[in-house]
């Protein structure tokens, strides 16, 4: 609740590839909006729309990848 709410990734030709930390799937523009965000140990990490599809109810009761 503290913590200042992040601005969203830039879009166009300053946009950082995005890569899925679970299965490794790779958006070279950024993350899209179908993608989950998750902090975890102070790293953002983002999942691709199948991993976070598979992983659903994990994410939602918040524990952190490593346990799903």
């Amino acid at each position: 609740m503290d913590q200042p709410t992040p601005r969203p990734a830039p879009s166009g030709p300053e946009a950082q590839p995005v890569v899925c930390a679970s299965c490794g799937a790779r958006s070279p523009d950024g993350a899209p909006p179908t993608w989950t965000c998750s902090v975890e140990n102070g790293a953002r990490l983002y999942f691709c729309d199948d991993c976070a599809r598979a992983n659903l109810r994990a994410i939602e009761g918040t524990l952190d990848s490593p346990w799903w």
